[in-house]
């Protein structure tokens, strides 16, 4: 996968990442590895009937098309899994998946519910807190936080929290939430816990449901109404991009849809842009898209050309000099600046942002920048050949 899901949890631009940057990447192998247009696959469970493997066998192949598609893994990256085997959480499988891109092989633990529908990335390895020294204590808080603070070495400096226990679609299994926190940086991780409070499982995400069809969700959630746009509104093929302004791959996919995508297919393809600021590992991304909103509502021929700027410039902005930058960049594009400075002083519209926000996350989007053609996703900038044939693909399919 590439740049944002990336490091959804740990970017860092150049220089010297903080404490809470520098755990992160010792706490990123799932993301390091999906970077690496890593995915997944699920095969049998030793069935011995022909029925039986033959639902195996579709199992594996449902799997490798999810992951393909929800995590932009390139058809050229061969994916292999090992057998399913028993796992220390009693209503698993576990196995090992490897990727293969021609250059390296990463190896990837995931666990697998019994029913063959829920799947999880385990960041790492699964942990037996009993016998990796593990405070000897019934209180699972008490036993979980000064392990994993010792076993990622945590900075005392940076806060370390967990949230309440609660039920998993992992039937027999707890969940909770790890939190780093070092200022106004906050981040969580997902865990599991076997109900004996013995094992833990630090996983890479979300537990992924094998029944989410996103291309299916994406057409009926994505809304393209009154949202900023370049392009015709009746082109047959329309792209939806969701986007962070301070993250660096989407200034490169941003500037291959404005120099090279939209000028090869003219008025055939309209372009629809969407706010996805990574607020916990970004600081001025939020305030980047209220900005790009306002200036939509005060100007909206200025929006494209204002975000053109931040992207190209975007190296160049800070939590401390973010707001006179964007206002300058806003007023360079044809907004009016005292409108623009009321606006996003105000805030006025940030519910516009956390509508394109909830939007994101209804479907299921990880990283920035993710896009739709006319439904399909494309997670980063995987190839422009690999863009253009999806962009040739929707528009067959609308003649």
């Amino acid at each position: 996968m590439n740049h944002s899901r990336l490091n959804y949890f740990a970017d860092v631009k150049g220089g010297t990442p903080n404490l809470i940057g520098k755990v992160w990447k010792r706490w990123v192998v799932w993301s390091s590895l999906l970077l690496l247009a890593s995915g997944m696959a699920l095969a049998a469970r030793g069935a011995q009937t022909k029925a039986g493997a033959a639902n195996v066998a579709a199992t594996g192949e449902k799997v490798v098309s999810f992951v393909r598609e929800h995590f932009g893994v390139a058809d050229t990256v061969k994916l292999t899994i090992t057998p399913l085997r028993s796992s220390v959480f009693a209503s698993c499988y576990e196995a090992t998946v490897t990727s293969d891109d021609g250059k390296q092989k990463k190896d990837q633990i995931v666990l697998v519910t019994k029913d063959g529908r829920y799947f999880a990335l385990v960041a790492g390895q699964i942990f037996d807190l009993a016998s990796a020294g593990a405070p000897n204590t019934t209180a699972v808080g008490e036993k979980v936080l000064p392990f994993v603070r010792r076993q990622f070495k945590v900075p005392e400096t940076v806060k370390l929290t967990m949230s309440p226990l609660h039920s998993s679609v992992f039937p027999r299994t707890y969940e909770a939430t790890l939190t780093l926190e070092q200022g106004k940086q906050k981040r969580d991780w997902p865990a599991l816990l076997s109900r004996d409070g013995r094992y833990l499982a630090v996983m890479g995400a979300e537990v992924f449901d094998l029944n989410f069809d996103v291309r299916r969700e994406a057409l009926k959630t994505i809304t393209t109404h009154n949202q900023p746009s370049q392009g015709p509104a009746n082109a047959p093929v329309t792209i939806v991009e969701y986007a962070d302004l301070e993250c660096p791959m989407c200034a490169r996919v941003h500037e291959f849809l404005e120099r090279e995508l939209l000028p090869k297919y003219g008025n055939k393809v309209r372009v629809v842009f969407k706010d996805y600021p990574l607020v916990a590992i970004h600081d001025w991304a939020l305030a980047g898209s209220i900005a790009g909103q306002c200036i939509y509502e005060i100007n909206p021929g200025a929006f494209v050309p204002f975000r053109t700027l931040v992207f190209q410039n975007q190296s160049s902005l800070n939590a401390a000099n973010s707001r006179d930058m964007l206002l300058t960049y806003g007023e360079q594009a044809g907004a009016d600046r005292v409108r623009l400075a009321a606006c996003l002083d105000a805030k006025t519209t940030l519910p516009r942002v956390e509508e394109n926000t909830l939007e994101a996350k209804r479907i299921k989007i990880v990283s920035t920048p993710t896009s739709f053609v006319n439904g399909k996703m494309i997670v980063g900038l995987p190839s422009v050949d690999a863009y253009y044939k999806a962009v040739d693909e929707a528009l067959r399919e609308a003649k």
